[in-house]
């Protein structure tokens, strides 16, 4: 079959309204073990000239050794990789993903046939793990993410990370992922979260501000609504304190639940986010010195707060200032104000 017989095959079945998703077994092996065979095809450069793919826009991109790389899909199992093809005018935007022994544009992985495939839905199967690192590593490590800010990335995820995508007319639109209680901090150690964390979230641009932010981080207070504190991880952006402001406006029971928290979320590695909502709206420093009159109705002692007829236990920042930790890792919380 000749590349554009072979392009115009693929695109018929996504336009059949099959996808990825829909279709690919819950085989890690087996589409690694198809995916290298393929490189090797393509190193070999068997025909006598290569195929090509083309983007949405017109533009033919050849599919050769040296326009695909392989990614890593999940940070702790770096032998799990997928096979990207690259932009050749931006070597680090992905335009398409062999899975399934085919191309598929970035967006038809996104897509689904599914019909109950709507809402927030738990990631299960190796076909949502896959679209969960598109989402997280292609859609805004590369392409929807202000570059400029070189601090707010997301690493891949690993493999076991707890996570749900927001699906919305047969597309993943976001995500966001949690630590549960008592899961380890990280690999290497032996120190366990202290209570579930609200860890990373995103929503794609065309589709913030329509309270999809505030419909994640409700769904993450409600699943573990018997918990009587809940994380969110240090350091939240100014938009999901945007998002984290509406929500505890609009809930004032969660205001004494909802923590920044570092781990493993110990009393000494939380803050109190409705406080810290309450003092950036005074235009305090977040390093303010505790004791004393503050502004608002609240009133600051040395571990309790009360506003408005609520007492809430308050961890101490000792009016120090909290630093980036080196080296990035995964941020909290990208998407824009809901």
């Amino acid at each position: 079959m000749n590349g554009g017989a072979w392009w115009a095959a693929v695109r018929g079945v996504a336009k059949a309204g099959i996808y990825p998703v829909d279709i690919l077994e819950d085989d890690p092996a087996g589409h690694q073990e198809a995916t290298l065979a393929y490189y090797a095809m393509l190193g070999e450069g068997a025909g006598p000239s290569p195929e090509v793919f083309s983007l949405p826009t017109g533009e033919q991109v050849k599919l050769e050794a040296s326009s695909v790389c392989f990614c890593t899909v999940h940070r702790d199992e770096p032998q799990h990789k997928i096979l990207v093809l690259v932009n050749p005018q931006d070597t680090k935007a992905a335009v398409a993903v062999y899975v399934q022994q085919s191309w598929w544009t970035t967006e038809d992985v996104l897509r689904t046939s599914d019909p109950s495939r709507e809402g927030l839905m738990k990631v299960q199967s190796f076909g949502e793990r896959i679209v969960l690192f598109i989402l997280n590593v292609v859609i805004f490590g590369r392409l929807e993410r202000n570059l400029d800010d070189d601090d707010m990335f997301f690493l891949p995820h690993s493999v076991k990370e707890e996570a749900k995508i927001l699906w919305r007319d047969g597309a993943a639109v976001g995500f966001y992922t949690t630590k549960r209680k008592g899961s380890l901090c990280g690999n290497g150690t032996g120190t366990c979260y202290l209570l579930p964390v609200f860890d990373t979230v995103f929503v794609r641009r065309r589709h913030r501000r329509q309270g999809l932010g505030l419909a994640m981080l409700r769904d993450f207070c409600q699943t573990f609504r018997e918990d009587e504190a809940l994380g969110v991880s240090w350091p939240i952006s100014p938009a999901m304190y945007q998002v984290c402001r509406k929500f505890l406006a609009a809930n004032p029971a969660e205001r004494g639940r909802l923590w920044e928290v570092e781990p493993p979320g110990a009393w000494g590695q939380r803050g109190n986010i409705w406080l810290k909502v309450q003092l950036q709206q005074s235009r305090l420093p977040p390093d303010f010195e505790w004791g004393g009159a503050v502004p608002c109705g609240l009133i600051a002692s040395r571990s309790v707060v009360e506003s408005a007829g609520e007492t809430l236990s308050l961890s101490l920042w000792q009016g120090q200032k909290r630093e980036r930790k080196p080296g990035g890792g995964i941020l909290a919380c990208c998407c824009l104000p809901s």
